[in-house]
């Protein structure tokens, strides 16, 4: 397959959101998305089963969307893309399902993409992508890692969290402060009203070599601040003042120790925490300290969508990778696993 006239659709189901894309060599050509939150609202946190349902439910309607919106019909298609992981098992079957469904109907190939190597892509979205190489920082619900990008598919982990990851404290932090779903986006409005005088958190590991991380703690102080105080409007929004503050500096700390060490002077930072506003600020002041450039997604592009799962499927499409007929999923799967895009 070569790059000239290439559309790839995308097709991204691993959690709660559904994204579908349309990816070519004339750029990203249509994005739909279909969020899960409220659905999933009502308990507190992803259900795997209504999840996988819903993707069922949603995905066929999505992809005629896209198709409509970017007046393409299916026969123009060059590929497919799907995400294999990692992710809720069920989720990930029911797209890769539909994607290997419709390649074989279709009568093109399909590929599997790594979810974290689709955000890790996300920024070559942009109209000024990075530049290789760089150091990534991966920042979700599920995985907080440094990455050294060389090209796509040559990827060397520099660290990683050794228990919960940032996405992953801040929801737990959000919930023990009664703060809702999904709880990054509630405790980072909270953290708005906070006085960041009042707590000061640990910023853990930051004073022993290496580029790993670990938040675990953060939850914990968290909460035996909470229950050593009054637990009143103020003192929420003071908690979670500290607890965004820690973490941002947490992540710099060690985003700059990355830099450093690899002589690079790029850094992409992906995933849905790299919406939070404090952490870009931070990462920001960071970065021009040091006379590093700094790349982000587009805020619609932070969270799981199907662009970037399109373009991650092309780049690896057009090198001649392709999948069998059989369905794998890996609802874990390393990116340093992962190769550079050659023919299969």
């Amino acid at each position: 397959m070569t790059a000239h006239n290439t559309l790839v659709l995308g097709i991204e189901t691993s959690c709660d959101e559904t994204g579908v894309a349309l990816y070519g060599s004339n750029g990203l050509l249509a994005d739909t998305l279909y969020s899960q939150v409220e659905m999933h609202a009502e308990y507190g946190g992803v259900v795997p089963e209504l999840a996988s349902r819903d993707h069922v439910r949603k995905l066929i309607p999505l992809i005629k969307q896209c198709l409509t919106e970017a007046n393409i019909m299916s026969k123009e298609l060059a590929g497919v893309a799907y995400t294999a992981g990692p992710g809720l098992v069920g989720a990930l079957f029911a797209g890769a399902s539909v994607a290997r469904s419709l390649a074989y109907a279709w009568s093109i190939p399909s590929i599997g993409v790594h979810h974290m190597e689709g955000h890790l892509l996300a920024p070559m979205l942009e109209n000024n992508p990075p530049p290789f190489p760089f150091v990534a920082l991966l920042v979700s619900g599920g995985h907080t890692q440094l990455i050294k990008v060389s090209d796509v598919g040559d990827y060397e982990l520099l660290g990683e969290s050794l228990d919960d990851a940032a996405g992953e404290a801040f929801d737990k932090t959000a919930k023990l402060l009664n703060l809702g779903y999904p709880g990054g986006p509630a405790l980072a409005k909270c953290a708005e009203q906070g006085n960041p005088q009042r707590f000061t958190f640990p910023r853990p590991m930051t004073n022993r070599p290496g580029l790993d991380f670990s938040f675990s703690g953060l939850k914990t102080f968290a909460l035996t601040t909470s229950q050593q105080n009054t637990l009143d409007e103020q003192t929420c929004a003071d908690i979670a003042r500290a607890f965004e503050d820690a973490v941002a500096d947490t992540l710099s700390i060690k985003c700059q120790r990355a830099l450093t060490q690899s002589g690079l002077s790029s850094l992409v930072v992906a995933g849905g925490v790299s919406a939070n506003k404090r952490l870009r600020s931070t990462l920001n002041i960071m970065c021009n300290k040091i006379n590093a450039n700094v790349y982000y997604p587009r805020h619609e592009f932070c969270t799981d969508n199907g662009a970037m799962i399109a373009y991650a499927g092309y780049q690896r499409l057009i090198a001649g990778e392709h999948e069998e007929l059989n369905i794998k999923v890996r609802p874990r799967w390393p990116i340093s696993e992962l190769n550079i895009p050659k023919s299969s």
